[in-house]
């Protein structure tokens, strides 16, 4: 009987164990999203307002919070899909907001079904800070209509898909070279035929 291959056991092995660590890992990440989006929905429920961050590392902290900007002037008017405060698709309308500083920062003004940007100079806005990192205007300003508020709820969770898949992958891998070992096992050389 042919002896069980300790290369290819090991790589086999190696690429399981390498496998079941990343399973491991997207469970740990669905810990840390799921913190993260109850942080989020907990700051969208105080409606408390904070300073808009200055450095990008405090970015993370600040999403879904109220906030304002001085905006002195305004550029690059744009516009995005996106649905207004009725559910109602359309565009949002952002331009680049320039503060006191010279710092630039993206400001979604509102919402319409017209492509045409409206006419905005600038001043202060309130709203809420949305991943990009930009402020949704509430209230909506240049007569736009409100878009919807930032929800933590579009931003995907699927770690635990993504576990269950490398979890998968790994007893897959096992099966077929579990098969494939058994047959190499019961399999017998021409010599051995012959003996018998």
């Amino acid at each position: 009987m042919k002896r069980i291959p300790i290369v290819s056991t090991l790589i086999v092995l190696i690429a399981v164990g390498v496998m079941l660590r990343l399973g491991f890992w997207q469970l740990e990440r669905l810990g840390e999203k799921e913190a993260m989006l109850a942080r989020y929905e907990a700051a969208q429920a105080t409606g408390g307002e904070v300073r808009w961050p200055e450095a990008p590392s405090t970015m993370q902290r600040a999403l879904y919070h109220r906030s304002r900007l001085d905006c002195r002037a305004a550029d690059t008017p744009t516009t995005l899909s996106g649905r207004s405060a009725k559910g109602e698709a359309g565009l949002a309308h952002v331009v680049t907001c320039i503060d006191a500083e010279g710092a630039r920062r993206q400001v979604v003004l509102g919402w319409s079904r017209d492509p045409a940007a409206p006419a905005w100079s600038g001043g202060v806005v309130t709203g809420w800070i949305a991943p990009g990192p930009r402020l949704v205007a509430d209230p909506p300003q240049a007569g736009l209509d409100a878009n919807a508020r930032p929800d933590p709820k579009d931003i995907p969770n699927n770690h635990l898909a993504y576990a269950v898949q490398w979890f998968f992958f790994a007893g897959v891998a096992l099966v077929i070279y579990a098969l494939a070992l058994r047959k190499r096992l019961h399999e017998r050389t021409p010599r051995q035929d012959g003996l018998q």
